[in-house]
């Protein structure tokens, strides 16, 4: 008789294997531990920079950076049919990740901090460069360009955070969330109506409007860089109107792309969400520039725990099974995580301004229970081989 052998770990063979593992997990800590900071619960114990510059800096650049870089050299693969990085180069990939993040956490001096933290975003825009590169991709080119853009905001802010100079670790952090915000509405647009049509069982997809992609696109790189910049952190009427033309947009599309079934499948009412928050959060940010909304924060949060989480759950929920070889029948239990995440964003947003302690602790408890059940039902699929024995 042979004796048992464990599974074999299909964790390095691409990209969303080990980044969606890790940074879900990630994002299960960094929000309560921010909290309990924030909070006075964690005694003097500081990362590097404090906590007010880690929780900046970590939710884009650590949570946020890793679930874009597994996504996308997964996806890359797909588009270009050039091989994406797996084994030994992915797994270096990882540690690199990995050890930026516990360097913070640790205390170590800034300038190895930064040191490695900064070898992360300009690997990925080397390895997603090359493969759209090969095969002279030119759709893609734009995601090479925000991910070189990304790059240089998290330079940016980790320069204000060496000078001590909170405006630009700011505007390097803002700089690089509304980037973020543009690749939700560039893949998006190319995704959410594809799966409401394969979810739904649709004769076609709703009608693409190339036109409107470009301009959104170029509108929300315009407002990275006017965040980036600073000017765009001063309320303007032409600002306020950029960011209502832009949420208008996006409206049209989320109308176009709309059917009522779609709100009886989770995989896909979890994307149409938050993509809604991503309307919400740019009509906030166009009425705080018309000097309507005081809290700026509220609309940075909208988009920041609204639409880009949401999309992020909602996308690596679906594309952990897909890649696997897996029926798209996420656990019952994902319905649940959904819920959560969009209910972190009114605690966060409405009620911690009015109820901090329980607003805090609400919003951080929705946040990190909606990724915890990701882990738990996601773990083995992310770690074990495609049942159907096909490499990915």
């Amino acid at each position: 008789m042979r004796p048992h052998q464990p599974p074999r770990s299909a964790l390095f063979e691409l990209g969303f294997r080990p980044f969606f593992l890790a940074g879900s997990l990630f994002a299960a800590v960094l929000i309560p531990l921010w909290v309990a900071a924030w909070l006075g619960q964690v005694g003097d114990w500081q990362p590097t920079g404090g906590w007010f510059a880690w929780h900046m800096h970590e939710m884009l650049f650590g949570f946020v950076a890793a679930i874009i870089a597994g996504f996308l050299l997964t996806a890359v693969q797909n588009w270009t049919g050039v091989p994406g990085l797996s084994g030994t180069p992915l797994m270096a990939l990882a540690a690199v990740w990995l050890l930026a993040r516990l360097a913070w956490l640790a205390a170590l001096p800034l300038w190895l901090v930064i040191a490695l933290d900064m070898l992360f975003l300009p690997a990925v825009t080397v390895a997603m460069a090359r493969s759209v590169w090969i095969a002279r991709q030119k759709r893609n080119y734009p995601i090479v360009l925000v991910l070189a853009l990304l790059a240089m905001c998290n330079l940016v802010s980790l320069i204000g955070i060496a000078s001590n100079d909170f405006a630009l670790q700011r505007q390097g952090n803002l700089g690089a969330l509304w980037l973020v915000a543009a690749l939700v509405g560039m893949i998006g647009g190319r995704v959410i109506p594809f799966f409401t049509q394969r979810g739904l069982n649709l004769p076609q997809p709703a009608p693409a409007l190339p036109w409107l992609d470009y301009l959104l696109l170029a509108g929300s790189i315009l407002v990275a860089l006017l965040m980036v910049s600073g000017i765009a952190l001063h309320p303007s009427l032409p600002a306020g109107l950029l960011f209502a033309l832009l949420g208008a947009g996006h409206l049209a599309r989320l109308l176009l792309w709309h059917h009522p079934r779609l709100w009886t499948v989770p995989l896909l009412w979890s994307l149409h969400l938050a993509y809604a928050w991503l309307v919400v959060a740019l009509y906030a940010m166009a009425l705080w520039n018309a000097g309507w909304l005081v809290d700026f924060s509220q609309a940075v949060h909208l988009l920041a725990i609204g639409s880009i989480s949401g999309m992020i759950l909602a996308m690596i929920a679906r594309v952990s099974l897909g890649h696997t070889g897996r029926p798209l029948e996420p656990a019952p239990a994902m319905s649940l995580a959904f819920i959560l995440l969009n209910l972190a964003v009114p605690a966060r947003v409405w009620i911690a301004p009015a109820w901090p302690q329980f607003g805090f602790w609400l919003a951080a408890v929705s946040w990190a229970g909606a990724f915890m059940l990701f882990v738990w039902y996601y773990v083995a699929i992310l770690y074990r081989p495609r049942p159907d024995g096909r490499p990915g």
